[in-house]
C-alpha cells in the first residue's frame, strides 16, 4: 500500500496517464471520413494555417541548393517539407520533419514564398495555428515548431510536446 507521502504523486501520475490515454484515443479513433466531413463543413477562413517563418523558408531553399550541388538530390523542384506528429518523445508526442515529393489525399499544404509544408490530417489536429521555424544552435540545426497553440508543455529539445 502506498504511504501518505506518495499519494499526491500517485494522483498526479494517474491524472497525467489519463490525459495521455484520452489524447491517444482521440488520435486513434478519428476516421479519415469524419475528418474530411468536418473539414468540408468549414470555410477556408475558419481553418487555422500552419505558418512558416522567413528563416524557415530561407534555410529550406539553401539546404535544397546545397543538396543539388553535392549531388545528393537530383533537383529541388517539387520537394516539400513534411511535418508529422508521432506518439513518443519525453512529453508524449514528438514532431518529425522530412522531405517529400508527393502529396497524399489526406494532406494539407501550406505555402510561403514558394516553400510548401505538408501536414496530414491527423497531425494537423495537433499543429493548427503553429509556426515552423529553422533554428541554428551550436549542437544542432533543425526545423522546429516554435509556437503551437495546441501544446501545453514540452522538452527543451523542442521536438517533444504535451497536448492541451
Amino acid at each position: 500500500m502506498a504511504s501518505s507521502s506518495t499519494r499526491p504523486l500517485l494522483r498526479r501520475l494517474a491524472a497525467l496517464a489519463g490525459g495521455r490515454v484520452r489524447a491517444n484515443h482521440r488520435l486513434l479513433s478519428s476516421s479519415p471520413s469524419a475528418v474530411s466531413a468536418e473539414r468540408a463543413s468549414q470555410s477556408p477562413v475558419e481553418q487555422e494555417v500552419v505558418r512558416l517563418t522567413e528563416g524557415c523558408v530561407r534555410n529550406f531553399n539553401t539546404l535544397q541548393r546545397l543538396k543539388e550541388l553535392h549531388g545528393k538530390e537530383p533537383s529541388a523542384e517539387g520537394k516539400m517539407l513534411r511535418l508529422r506528429v508521432e506518439a513518443g518523445g519525453c512529453s508524449g508526442f514528438q514532431y518529425s520533419f522530412s522531405l517529400d515529393d508527393k502529396k497524399n489525399s489526406d494532406d494539407r499544404v501550406f505555402e510561403t514564398d514558394g516553400v510548401k509544408l505538408v501536414v496530414d490530417d491527423i497531425s494537423y489536429d495537433f499543429v493548427k495555428g503553429a509556426t515552423v521555424d529553422y533554428e541554428e544552435e551550436l549542437i544542432r540545426s533543425a526545423f522546429v515548431v516554435s509556437t503551437n497553440p495546441s501544446a501545453v508543455g514540452g522538452c527543451s529539445c523542442k521536438s517533444s510536446f504535451m497536448v492541451k
